[in-house]
């Protein structure tokens, strides 16, 4: 799978995708994920991205020359699967959506920043549009790593245990329940016999109301 992530500012980029499972998944060449700096594309000697919104008011926005540009160079490249918007008024992301976009074979991130982008861009360009929640960041990097984060895990190669990725929270529509490690007896707290008795079947059953429980205490919209 590739993914191509367009931002204003890359280098909030570079850490959060240089480390931990997405680092190894890149490494194995599970993934290949490619950063795409727009102030490359600018216009000008100052390379302008952004100016001010017609019709007045506070903030920038990322202009459609510099985009349509860039986006117009990798679509005659490749074929892509879907061109995503990072944007609060985009759908709420969710594991399924996770499951979903891991299928894919090529993808392109679009990182909005100050104001968001002239519409022109969202209407020729873009495919899908995704929120990470209610609430407004200085930018799209750190959803687009949420996103890929998210994605990459579920690729086949990308984590040592493959099980892990389809036990996780909300893979069944539940939270996951409790889990322990060693030691047994821990300051006075035992971990549950059930868990001790090498009886699988008990284990499945245990682990699957406790995460009812769990769901129910916590996320009761989800049952």
């Amino acid at each position: 799978m590739r993914i191509d992530i367009v931002s204003a500012v890359p280098q909030l980029l570079e850490s959060p995708l240089s480390e931990s499972i997405v680092k190894r998944a890149r490494e194995r060449g599970v993934i290949e994920i490619v950063l795409h700096d727009l102030r490359h594309y600018g216009i000008g000697n100052y390379h302008q991205i952004d100016d001010e919104p017609f019709g007045g008011g506070a903030g920038m926005v990322l202009k459609p020359e510099p985009l349509f540009a860039l986006f117009q160079e990798l679509t005659f490249e490749r074929e892509y699967d879907e061109r995503i918007f990072m944007t609060p008024d985009g759908e709420r992301f969710s594991q399924s959506m996770a499951n979903e976009l891991s299928l894919k074979n090529n993808v392109i991130i679009l990182c909005g920043h100050y104001k968001g982008v002239d519409e022109r861009v969202r209407e020729r360009w873009i495919t899908r549009e995704i929120s990470i929640g209610d609430y407004v960041l200085t930018g799209g990097e750190l959803p687009a790593c949420v996103l890929v984060d998210a994605i990459v895990r579920l690729i086949p190669g990308a984590l040592h245990d493959a099980e892990s990725a389809l036990m996780d929270s909300f893979q069944n529509g539940l939270l996951e329940g409790p889990v322990y490690t060693r030691p047994a007896e821990f300051e006075g707290m035992n971990v549950p016999e059930v868990l001790l008795s090498g009886d699988h079947k008990k284990i499945d059953a245990w682990r699957y109301e406790e995460a009812l429980r769990r769901t129910n205490e916590r996320r009761p919209d989800l049952l």
